[in-house]
């Protein structure tokens, strides 16, 4: 498939992929989906599971359920009233779907939600857009500011998986996978969004990567554990926070660059600041185009005598 194809087809899908987001609460037919991607059902069918890996109905059922499931932890609403809005026909189904992709049944859940695996899709045209990106020798423009605070960090938990030998996120996702966020997205206590991290030398053990991926809860927490996940003890830090400008989401990995660029200059001295890598992890925000890429670099203050 050459170039043009690729990326109409990938348009396609995100097409469907749009409309299936913004009716999920309806009945949606195949020819319906398939009116919208402008092929063929059997075609449409083909080339969606081709791109995000399930067909337009398993997408559907897994995208309904995680919904479901974000407000059964945070609403507490009926599971009954859940299972209507996503289009069950009744209780007994929804629980049925809702245990199969969970292996919790949506009653037990809503009492005490576990982290699960929420399904988390990617837009088919940006994954491929991305990628053209990322083939692409040419450098964009620099990020022209880069916007910088400190924050003070309590003592807190963080659950996190380790990798094997990775030092950054693609090899991370070779190691373990891309869902491990689908995780994390999910924890009731996170206190704040979850995060990728490069740890320190002494939170680093033995055949395991320097970065990992985690959220970080309360030091009263004692939920389940997902299995491959543990639970570790950050102490308090002081973070220096660096926030490009907003960008266009396929250049995502420009704009990290651009940052990371900036930070190799930057010298927190100016700030009353000296790095401090040995005293927590280094940590990155999931890169989203509207708020500018965002990174944390422990720092401590410089003694003035």
């Amino acid at each position: 498939m050459n170039e043009v194809n690729e990326a109409e087809t990938a348009l396609a899908v995100q097409r469907v992929q749009e409309y299936i987001e913004s009716n999920i609460g309806k009945s949606m037919t195949l020819k319906q989906l398939a009116d919208v991607a402008q092929y063929s059902p059997w075609h449409t069918t083909r080339i969606f599971k081709q791109k995000t890996g399930k067909t337009p109905f398993e997408y559907i059922r897994a995208l309904r359920l995680s919904k479901a499931a974000l407000i059964l932890r945070d609403d507490k609403t009926k599971v009954i009233d859940v299972a209507l809005d996503f289009v069950f026909d009744s209780q007994e189904g929804f629980t049925r779907a809702f245990s199969t992709l969970f292996g919790i049944s949506p009653g037990r859940y809503r009492k005490n939600p576990p982290p699960i695996k929420l399904f988390m899709p990617q837009m088919a045209y940006f994954t491929y857009q991305a990628f053209q990106k990322m083939k692409e020798s040419a450098t964009m423009e620099k990020t022209k500011s880069i916007f910088v605070q400190v924050i003070e960090r309590p003592q807190r938990k963080c659950l996190i998986k380790r990798g094997i030998k990775a030092g950054e996120y693609f090899d991370y996702c070779k190691e373990v996978g891309c869902d491990i966020w689908n995780i994390l997205c999910s924890v009731k206590e996170a206190l704040y969004e979850p995060i990728g991290m490069w740890l320190p030398q002494h939170l680093i053990e033995e055949n395991t990567s320097k970065y990992v991926q985690g959220v970080e809860v309360p030091m009263d927490y004692d939920n389940k554990i997902p299995e491959g996940f543990e639970v570790i003890v950050l102490p308090p830090c002081t973070m220096m926070i660096f926030q490009g400008e907003p960008y266009n989401d396929e250049d995502f990995m420009a704009e990290i660059d651009a940052v990371w660029d900036h930070i190799a200059k930057f010298s927190p001295e100016i700030y009353g600041y000296k790095w401090a890598e040995d005293k927590a992890p280094r940590f990155q925000l999931a890169p989203q185009g509207y708020r500018g890429y965002i990174e944390a670099r422990p720092v401590e203050r410089i003694n003035v005598a």
